[in-house]
């Protein structure tokens, strides 16, 4: 049995890690295949937000999709649907045929992790339940912070192409092992509710559109956003109401009439806001103002990614001591929220490696204080037969809180910036003493390689324009991370609306098996 589970720990983490990886390496990538497709560049955005969407849906589906065709045959059957997507996308001559399979990707990959966490608990005996959601999180975290890192890599080095047949030899390889030893659990389900699904589809996957194209379009000001939140608003709605309606729903939404359920999906939320945003600003702020690599972030980052691994392993002792796992999700939310402020006063053109390394191993530790405590609150008490369902919602609300966070900080940082501009043009005016000497030394560069005095002038009042844009910018990613630090502090209040009794109720695996 000892073997058999960590083998089973190795292939579901490798598979979530990859489906996370997915979620946002092809961020670094859309110029290339912009380019390399004949495709404009909101073209090509779509290979971002098609996987998004059906990824996000089939998340909340997951439990009921899981229990009704049983966990080996989905699990493994949504690998191998992975695995031949990733291949279709980089063989991809069209950005339609890519756009297609990146969304069948995501259909394949919405499985991957939500069931992974399920796969791991039903493994592990109930006295390590902790010890499998450490190892889960540390996966949930490395993921989105290596797909950056790594499709930069690939890109730099590679045809485009390879940011998906990387997934193919671990895909294939996973889809045996998956097929090999993970146990099936099926449990009866009512009829297919294709009017619920339907309703989800439209619901999340239309606010996944809003919230994935919406800055690119200007958000409100476009007919197209306009519609598309219409129509995601009502599905939402009509989509709550039927779920509550039916006595056996594809999406159990009266677990959230328990407490800590609920309060365990608001974190959820706002701890994917933190990840995903800061993985978002960290790697593009190091990369545009200080000139770094993707290879180099990669390396600074990697660090903290470990660090959360470790962290995670001796939060699960912690928990198994008795130790309030409220507490322990208030100091994770502190550290992160000092990681944030460090930055905001760190990010200046002048840092260093040095600088910004240190203030990502508070990051490192504080969100390996928190994903661990939130899922013993999230699970503890429930029934074998909800752990799928409930996994799936914290899932989904994780990733729906990086799209929020994502969309939230590019909107942020994107109106600071021309805030800032404005802010700061004044000071390159006649009237000061400062900027007229820089203007003169500049002219008199041009002019010494060559250029006649009107093109001189010209080039040293564009260069000095360039120089108070990147300042704006450099500032308002700075503000970008302070934002994020009220984040975290607005999610401590609702940590402590969390019950928790000392010697309560474990994770009940008695229905599911």
């Amino acid at each position: 049995m000892g073997f058999r589970k960590w083998l089973i720990t190795l292939t579901v983490i490798t598979c979530a890690i990859m489906e996370l990886i997915d979620t946002s390496i092809v961020n670094v990538a859309t110029r290339d295949i912009a380019g390399n497709l004949g495709a404009t560049t909101d073209e090509a955005a779509w290979v971002i937000t098609a996987y998004a969407v059906s990824n996000i849906v089939v998340i909340a589906l997951t439990g009921f999709l899981s229990n009704k065709f049983g966990r080996k045959h989905y699990f493994t059957f949504s690998v191998a649907l992975f695995t031949f997507a990733s291949f279709m996308c980089g063989s991809a001559h069209s950005i339609g045929a890519l756009v297609l399979w990146r969304f069948v990707q995501g259909l394949g990959g919405g499985a991957l992790l939500a069931t992974a966490q399920t796969v791991l608990v039903e493994t592990f005996p109930p006295d390590e339940i902790n010890k499998a959601n450490g190892i889960f999180g540390a996966g949930i975290v490395m993921g989105p912070a290596l797909g950056p890192v790594l499709g930069g890599y690939l890109i730099d080095n590679f045809h485009w192409g390879w940011i998906f047949y990387v997934n193919v030899p671990i895909g294939l390889l996973a889809t045996f092992l998956s097929w090999r030893f993970i146990k099936d659990i099926k449990r009866p389900v009512g009829r297919v509710d294709y009017v619920g699904i339907g309703l989800l589809a439209v619901g999340i996957g239309g606010l996944q559109v809003v919230l994935e194209e919406g800055q690119r379009k200007d958000w409100f000001d476009s007919a197209f956003i306009v519609t598309t939140s219409i129509f995601a608003a009502l599905g939402i709605v009509l989509f709550v109401v039927r779920m509550l309606r039916q006595a056996e729903p594809v999406v159990n939404l009266r677990v959230l009439g328990n407490r800590n359920v609920a309060i365990g999906a608001v974190l959820r939320f706002a701890f994917g806001v933190c990840l995903f945003a800061s993985v978002f600003l960290y790697p593009l702020f190091v990369q545009s103002f200080l000139g770094w690599t993707a290879t180099r972030t990669g390396l600074l980052i990697l660090p903290s990614s470990l660090l959360t691994g470790m962290t995670m392993g001796g939060m699960s002792a912690a928990m198994r001591k008795g130790l309030n796992p409220k507490i322990l999700i208030i100091v994770g939310f502190g550290f992160v929220m000092a990681y944030e402020i460090l930055t905001y006063q760190l990010a200046t053109p002048q840092s260093g490696e040095w600088d910004l390394f240190w203030p990502q191993l508070f990051r490192g530790v504080g969100f390996g204080f928190i994903f661990v405590p939130i899922s013993f609150l999230i699970l503890a008490g429930l029934k074998g037969k909800d752990i799928g369902q409930v996994a799936g919602l914290g899932n989904m609300m994780q990733l729906l809180g990086g799209a929020v966070g994502l969309a939230a900080i590019n909107t942020f940082v994107t109106r600071r910036t021309s805030v800032h501009r404005l802010d700061l043009l004044p000071n390159i005016s006649l009237a000061n003493p400062a900027a007229i000497a820089r203007f003169d030394g500049l002219t008199a560069s041009f002019l010494r390689n060559g250029h006649s005095l009107g093109e001189a002038q010209r080039m040293a009042v564009g260069t000095l324009e360039g120089i108070v844009s990147k300042q704006a910018a450099i500032i308002s990613y700075a503000e970008g991370f302070m934002l994020l630090a009220f984040v975290c502090m607005a999610a401590v209040p609702f940590v402590l609306l969390a019950r928790f009794r000392k010697g309560g109720p474990a994770v009940d695996l008695s229905a599911a098996h």
